[in-house]
């Protein structure tokens, strides 16, 4: 395993599902085509119930909201206020989480007649969750009862210091810890105590069940139509698309598409989207990123101002401006991004994890920093800034490492922590940060094994591109919506060379292949991967991809989306002595007169390739790696190409980290699916 390069020579391990005659015969027991009943099995749908129910969420009944601990009190004191004219406060988050549910919350409790405000603390000035400052000056305007929506199952210390002075419910997802706040009513689905069959709520999706038992109790209909919120909040917060969730989603993306709240259709214009029906991936991509940077560089209010806006006009403005924020957060992320790396430096295959700081990195987009490190370097990230006197971070894990647990266990070094187990956030003292980031690390190296930081692709079959038809893409689309818990179905297909490849889009940033031979070619593409087209066609490898249909001037044709490409078996040739040796000489000789080499790794390969023998890119990077770090080359700015040092000596090979995991491994590099 090799991290460089940005990922390109990042192997994926296949976990390929076998089919199965019980697959095909359950197929034929609900009545769908074999490959679907291949695809539910492997997901664990062996019953004509469970089929039912995942094919068609839309006809099962959501669950009694009753049924969840503490909403007969929740409900019960809400309507108390309603009936007497309490003022009633919505403390929310600054995610899409959260501002959907202080949306939907403040929206359904005005429309039963209460007198509601909302509030979201400030990301930068406040940080998440319930503070004591905010909580007195709500108290003081007035409130008799506090609500939150997708936090507070945390903060004991400040509902505790407001008890006698107004009623709060808490409404949250996140994982309690062992002690409950003190609140009138608290309302998550992890509680120890609680019955309630689903426990994959977002919180706005437990914003939706508290909704829904008020409207019952009010006796004017069995829930909120507000779908559209609901699923817009939860596919956001990456929950999993199964069991309630799965009919919130597939309900809400169907109102989305056709009759979205006005803040929502204001989005869906300034996304481009007018007109299309709204899948899991337009909300994942293109809307929730530009409701998300009002939270993260302005203030998310903002956000909730816009789902809750009812004119047309006003609510396009609010769209305009989320996406400028979201041009502006794109810009300061790469900033951030390209400053982390070089703070990184080398990654090895012995880095356990990657712990990174900034004194003056924004705290709304260290998080998606933290998920693109994730991407490049498949380890758990961290990435802290400098807010005041303290170092808070935001945290993205890997399969395997349940990232709450593992900041539990570090737990003596941190002033507080929080959150799931992909996602957390922390902070801590400046002084804490080494001692921290080596108990991490120690973690890290106790719990994962070497296999782990190999990322892995679930195939589903094996097919080839060319087998596909318009009509077997459509029945796949059953499987929909996709998310967390249900992923789109991925196939594989192995030793294929694109007959043509080429570098498409802004700057050549894409890679749009020809698969199969002239007259029966299917158009594969690749976002991010220009760079590959200069080596594609020179050698085998293994595709990971998802059919799609390809709608051109009333022609609908079948179209591959690539998830990953690796080198084929035959060309997963780790670098000998001799290979390295054979390198080096061709590397002296194209260096300039200043001992620069201008190529990339793609453009590297083929020229070698053609101007000595046949290589693959997995050589090259892996040989490029070990050159930087025995110090032989040293990279140029902006990933342009390497300078060529002059050595003194033989270089040891053993030195290079990325040589000695290789020969620790016994020469183990391999596929073993």
């Amino acid at each position: 395993m090799l991290l460089s390069e940005r990922g390109l020579s990042m192997l994926k391990q296949w976990v390929l599902h076998e089919n199965t005659p019980e697959a095909d015969a359950f197929a034929r027991e609900i009545g769908v085509a074999s490959l679907i009943g291949q695809i539910l099995w492997h997901r664990g749908i062996r019953t004509h119930l469970e089929a039912q129910e995942f094919l068609h969420p839309e006809e099962s009944a959501f669950y009694d909201p009753f049924r969840m601990e503490g909403m007969e009190a929740a409900a019960a004191r809400i309507q108390y206020a309603v009936k007497h004219g309490e003022k009633i406060v919505v403390y929310g988050d600054y995610d899409v989480d959260g501002m959907t549910s202080t949306a939907l919350l403040t929206k359904n409790l005005r429309a039963l007649g209460g007198d509601v405000s909302y509030y979201i603390p400030n990301r930068f000035t406040e940080g998440y969750g319930l503070n004591l400052p905010a909580m007195q000056a709500i108290h003081a305007d007035g409130c008799a009862l506090l609500i939150t929506v997708d936090c507070g199952i945390s903060s004991l210390v400040p509902v505790q210091e407001m008890q006698g002075a107004m009623d709060i419910i808490i409404t949250d997802h996140h994982l309690p810890g062992d002690m409950l706040p003190p609140a009138l009513a608290v309302l998550d689905p992890h509680r120890a105590d609680c019955s309630y069959p689903d426990k994959n709520l977002a919180g706005v999706g437990v914003a939706f069940k508290l909704c829904q038992a008020l409207w019952q109790k009010h006796g004017k209909m069995d829930h909120p139509d507000d779908l559209d919120l609901v699923a817009l909040g939860t596919i956001s917060d990456l929950v999993p698309l199964t069991g309630e969730n799965r009919k919130i989603a597939k309900l809400g993306l169907q109102h989305m598409s056709e009759h979205a709240c006005t803040g929502i259709q204001a989005l869906i214009s300034i996304a481009g989207l007018d007109g299309k029906a709204i899948h899991t991936g337009q909300v994942s991509f293109q809307l929730a990123p530009r409701l998300n940077a009002a939270g993260r560089m302005d203030t998310a209010l903002r956000g909730v101002e816009l789902l809750m806006e009812k004119d047309m006009m006003r609510a396009v403005h609010l769209a305009s401006e989320m996406n400028a924020l979201n041009t502006e957060r794109q810009e300061l992320e790469q900033k951030i991004l390209d400053e982390a790396r070089d703070k990184i430096g080398d990654v090895t295959p012995y880095t356990p994890a990657i712990i990174v700081a900034g004194d003056d990195w924004n705290a709304g987009v260290i998080g998606i920093v933290a998920s693109r490190l994730v991407d490049q370097y498949y380890r758990p990230s961290i990435v802290f800034t400098l807010h005041g006197d303290l170092y808070k971070g935001s945290c993205r894990s890997i399969a395997g490492l349940h990232m709450y647990e593992a900041l539990s266990a570090c737990h003596a070094y941190l002033i507080q922590f929080g959150g799931h187990e992909m996602a957390a956030g922390l902070s801590l003292r400046p002084d804490q940060l080494e001692p921290f980031s080596k108990a991490f690390s120690q973690y890290v190296r106790q719990h994962l094994s070497r296999m782990d930081f190999m990322p892995k692709v679930r195939i589903e079959t094996l097919i080839s591109p060319m087998d596909w038809t318009v009509d077997m893409v459509e029945q796949v689309s059953l499987m929909e919506p996709y998310g967390m818990g249900n992923p789109r179905p991925v196939f594989g297909w192995k030793n294929i060379r694109p007959r043509a490849a080429f570098a498409i889009g802004s700057e050549g940033k894409h890679l749009r292949m020809e698969l199969g031979a002239a007259g029966h070619s299917v158009k594969g593409l690749y976002w991010n991967y220009g760079m590959l087209s200069e080596v594609v066609t020179e050698e085998y490898m293994d595709l990971a991809y998802t059919p799609s249909i390809n709608e051109w001037n009333g022609v609908r044709s079948v179209q591959c989306m690539v998830e990953s490409l690796r080198p084929a078996e035959g060309e997963l040739i780790f670098p000998t002595r001799e290979i390295l040796k054979s390198l080096y000489r061709y590397l002296h000789g194209v260096q300039n007169h200043k001992g620069c080499i201008p190529y990339t790794p793609p453009i590297l390969t083929r020229k070698y390739a053609h101007a000595v023998e046949h290589i693959s890119l997995y050589t090259v990077t892996c040989a490029v790696q070990i050159f930087q770090e025995l110090g032989i080359l040293m990279r140029l700015p902006n990933h342009t190409g390497w300078q060529m040092r002059t050595m003194s000596g033989k270089a040891k090979l053993l030195d290079a980290p990325t040589y000695r995991w290789h020969q620790d491994i016994k020469g183990g590099v391999s596929y073993v699916e």
